[in-house]
């Protein structure tokens, strides 16, 4: 099993950085809002107090997830088939079949170009989740991954799906 390049934690902990304090601002916000107008005129004086708290452990739990999130993503590239584990409160194992697979792209967002990373995204033949995507690969990773699917796909092509 092949686990990602260690740079996507830094991606990941910047995106869930982000986030958490974006989504802390709205709940500090309207905290503060609802103490400060009349709106709400009997507000306890410990809601906004209350809201910070919220927001840190919001976030301290966003850097938690982010941060094992690494530990659990693994794929392989098999005989007949691309197996994927990832999740962390739900771990999910995907399987696509080499002749599911329609094309093969690679993407680099801001963020990975950055960070020097790259996401190989596999689309399939199917309605549901019909692409799959690897992020967290460096750029000669993410090449060599679209070559190989590619190969693959096309060594397969004759076979029936399982």
């Amino acid at each position: 099993m092949e686990r990602l390049t260690p740079r996507v934690r830094v991606v990941w902990l910047l995106l869930a950085l982000v986030r958490a304090a974006i989504f802390g601002g709205v709940i500090v916000g309207a905290a503060f809002g609802l103490t400060r107008t009349a709106v709400w005129e009997s507000a306890p004086d410990v809601l906004v107090p209350a809201a910070v708290a919220l927001a840190v452990a919001l976030a301290l739990l966003r850097i938690l997830v982010a941060w094992r999130r690494y530990g659990i993503w693994r794929f392989e590239l098999r005989d007949d088939d691309l197996y994927i584990e990832r999740g962390v409160f739900t771990r999910v194992k995907t399987v696509v079949p080499y002749v599911r697979v329609q094309h093969v792209d690679s993407r680099r967002s801001p963020l990975e170009r950055t960070t020097g990373l790259a996401t190989v995204v596999v689309y399939t033949a199917g309605s549901r989740s019909s692409d799959v995507a690897i992020p967290g690969l460096t750029p000669t990773r993410a090449e060599d991954l679209q070559e190989s699917l590619r190969q693959l796909a096309i060594e397969t092509a004759g076979e029936d799906a399982v």
